[in-house]
């Protein structure tokens, strides 16, 4: 293993120098001698409040009656999830910098107690909206559909009597009661564990005593009950919904009903269900670590132990229960979430996953690429000979992640002409065929480095183990910089030719996970181009070693030339509008929230430019505002993909030379993918790169999916001046179309796509 190089005083600097300017709101573009109109003050949407408005967009999905049924169940999950996220990283993240004094007021204007007191305030209502489109709406539709979620004073005797014995045998030997009294101290409460609040009586005394019960996270959720009325056992979950049961009891309702097996000779009073949410973010001071693995190691341990910053509780629970929840967990009351039950709706993944394909999206299966399927040939395709012949321009989940990227990678790693394979891994999955051919080529005595992020947030334990797994097969495994997650999706082949070494690179916009790469769109690009090679070859060796000082052709890297590179652009585009040229900018990313990127869009509003920006998430840019942003739209799009993939063009109406460090002339428009989203993190404290397109059928591509992203036609969310997001699904003539859905058809059709 080599440790992570230091980071070097001038690129550390440079860090610091662009951090010190996005939090006054600064520009990085040219001097041009002219001090500018200053913009308004409260130009700025709030980064937190705006992904609240995020979340919103997702549970608006699941109220939405025109979706099947049980992906507005998904829908559910997926919005108790995110914000079972947002609660340990974000909010956790803004008590603790308030706690220790370091808070200073957003970019919005907001200090941070009114940030904290909006995101509470807004909070409570859409968890009180969320728990209501279940009981109301999603739950009846289910019940008309035969698939119940039934309490257990809802079930007859004989299914009682069943679930009685289930419990004997499957659930009761995993749980463990925990009493409360002056030899047992108020036990801890694990972050996003459910657990039964039980009050129970000593008869012979009379005496009240507290205990915690903790209900099983290795346990289903719900209990799946099939037409037999027999309840599944866990191995039996997968093959209980094939069968497509009709019933779920809640876990917690079926170890509520025995307790009095747990507290023999003890009379149960009452009991309630409660659920903590913990401070989980990881923090590692790098610059003290002698060993950043084992640092992290240590971290994952303390967050565990992380403080408490939301407690949920059902909804009629006792006022002294409460009272004493509050107390012994340190809460504050407006923390405090009383919610009708059942609690943890995070569960509901399970009922969307039953197999009733009428109530389902329908079955998507990727297709090859048409540049990489061959028709009726038994031999498989030469991933290389392909990729010499033209570029490849992927976009994911649309063209087959496993017929692409991984044979790609599986090739090179069987190839005996490859001597060498590059590869940043960020996140993964458990049996990731990526993981496998890296291992497999470094058995084969091939050269291969892997940049591991193990900083990647939640799945630090993940790439821990597999970091360990690539070290013992003999793959040279590196951390990257110190200071800076390696963010950026890169990989790289070197290949022994007949005419000499050739570097073949695949640039994304997405993690190389196989899982996800079914759920979430991406772009990437597979190329043999000799500068996109040099620059990966240069941007490996400045990770993996000591090269700060690389310059790059099609690349634009952060934190050096991201923002500084996007930013030039911008005002290129200003400067081409005032002269009455020809000029407009599209974007298209997951979030928004850099100032500096922020104010140039807002300068070439006002100079003119033409402005279309897709963002899925968090947009702290107030388009349409009169005299500031009148010619910025913006758009969002969610559905059944989650939108990922990140495009920045630009109109680039004359040849000019590249001004980050190219040394050719190109005409455009000029268009980039990558994995840099326009936010602080990705523009100062990650390595991430954008590639330059070079293929103008691609450049074409590209700018069509942001224009038909933008279109009237297409059902988006649109963002009002006032931070406000409106849905737009419905039309005159009924429903708008359905992006994804359109291009899953395009793809079907194209002339030797294959599955």
């Amino acid at each position: 293993m080599t440790d992570a190089p230091a980071l070097d005083a001038e690129l550390a600097a440079h860090i610091a120098e662009h951090v010190a300017e996005t939090e006054h709101g600064q520009t990085h573009g040219q001097d041009t001698g002219v001090e500018p109109e200053p913009l308004p003050d409260d130009r700025f949407g709030d980064r937190e409040l705006s992904w609240l408005a995020f979340n919103q967009r997702v549970l608006e999905l699941a109220e939405d009656p025109d979706l099947p049924l049980l992906e507005r169940v998904r829908f559910l999950a997926i919005f108790a999830s995110n914000l079972d996220e947002f609660f340990m990283v974000r909010v956790a993240g803004l008590k603790r910098r308030i706690a220790t004094g370091i808070a200073v007021t957003a970019a919005s204007g907001l200090g941070p107690r009114q940030v904290l007191e909006a995101i509470s305030e807004k909070a409570h209502e859409l968890m009180a909206r969320h728990a209501a489109v279940f009981a109301d709406h999603v739950q009846p539709a289910l019940a008309a559909e035969g698939i119940t979620l039934v309490r257990w004073q809802d079930l007859g005797e004989s299914e009682q009597d069943r679930l009685r014995k289930f419990f004997r045998r499957q659930i009761f030997p995993v749980l463990t009661p925990l009493a409360v009294d002056p030899a047992h101290p108020f036990p801890y409460i694990s972050g996003l564990s459910l657990n039964l609040a039980v009050v129970v009586v000593n008869p012979t005394t009379g005496k009240e005593h507290f205990a915690r019960v903790k209900v099983p996270p290795l346990l289903p959720r719900f209990i799946a009950v099939d037409a037999s009325g027999r309840p599944s056992a866990p191995d039996e979950q997968t093959a209980s919904l094939e069968k497509g049961p009709t019933s779920f009891v809640p876990l917690e309702d079926v170890i509520s009903e025995h307790l009095d097996q747990l507290f023999p000779g003890m009379d149960v009073m009452e009991h309630h269900t409660f659920r903590v949410t913990r401070n989980e973010d990881v923090e590692v001071e790098e610059d003290d670590a002698e060993n950043l693995l084992k640092a992290m190691e240590k971290e994952l341990l303390r967050r565990k132990f992380g403080p408490p910053v939301r407690l949920e509780i059902a909804v009629g629970i006792s006022p002294r229960i409460r009272k004493l929840l509050i107390r012994e967990l340190g809460m504050a009351e407006e923390e405090v979430y009383e919610l009708p039950a059942p609690l943890d709706q995070t569960g509901l993944g399970l009922i969307a996953d039953l197999d009733r394909p009428e109530l389902q999206f329908p079955r998507f299966v990727p297709t090859t690429h048409r540049q990489l399927a061959e028709v009726e040939s038994a031999t498989p395709t030469d991933v290389f000979a392909k990729i010499r012949e033209r570029d490849i321009l992927l976009h994911h989940p649309y063209d087959s992640f496993s017929t692409s990227v991984q044979t790609f990678l599986e090739q090179a790693a069987a190839d005996p002409q490859v001597l060498a394979i590059k590869q940043t891994l960020y996140r993964t999955s458990g049996d990731s065929p990526i993981v496998d051919a890296l291992i497999d080529a470094a058995e084969a005595g091939k050269q291969v480095l892997a940049l591991v992020e193990i900083k990647a947030r939640f799945d630090e334990q993940n790439n821990i183990s597999w970091a360990r797994k690539l070290e013992q097969a003999g793959v040279h495994v590196v951390y990257g910089i110190v200071g800076l997650k390696t963010h950026c999706k890169l990989s790289l082949v070197v290949r022994q030719e007949q005419d000499g070494l050739r570097r073949y690179s695949h640039v994304g916009t997405g993690n190389y996970h196989p899982k996800t790469a079914r759920l979430y769109t991406d772009l990437g690009l597979l190329t043999s181009d000799p500068e996109v090679g040099q620059d990966l070859t240069r941007l490996f060796n400045q990770l993996s070693g000591y090269a700060p000082k690389s310059r790059f052709h099609r690349l634009l890297v952060a934190p050096r030339s991201v923002r500084a590179g996007l930013v030039e652009r911008i005002e290129r585009e200003a400067a081409a509008a005032r002269e009455g040229k020809p000029a407009w900018i599209k974007i298209k990313v997951n979030s928004m929230v850099d100032e500096a990127t922020i104010d140039a869009l807002y300068r070439a509003s006002q100079a003119g430019v033409p402005i279309d920006i897709v963002v899925r998430g968090i947009c702290a840019l107030r388009p349409g505002v009169p005299g500031l942003s009148e010619n910025i739209r913006v758009r969002s799009i969610l559905g059944r993909f989650l939108e990922h993939s990140r495009i920045f063009a630009f109109a680039h109406a004359t040849a000019q030379t590249d001004p980050t460090g190219a040394d050719e002339s190109f005409e455009g428009p000029e268009v980039f993918i990558g994995s840099a989203d326009l936010m602080h993190r990705n523009l100062d404290r990650r390595v991430e790169a954008l590639v330059r397109i070079a293929d103008p059928d691609q450049v074409t591509e590209l700018v069509d999916l942001v224009d038909e992203s933008m279109d009237d036609a297409t059902s988006s969310w649109h963002l009002e001046p006032d931070g406000t997001w409106v849905r737009h699904s419905r039309g005159p003539d009924g429903p708008l179309s359905d992006l994804q859905a359109v291009l899953i058809q395009r793809q079907r059709r194209r002339p030797g796509a294959s599955r």
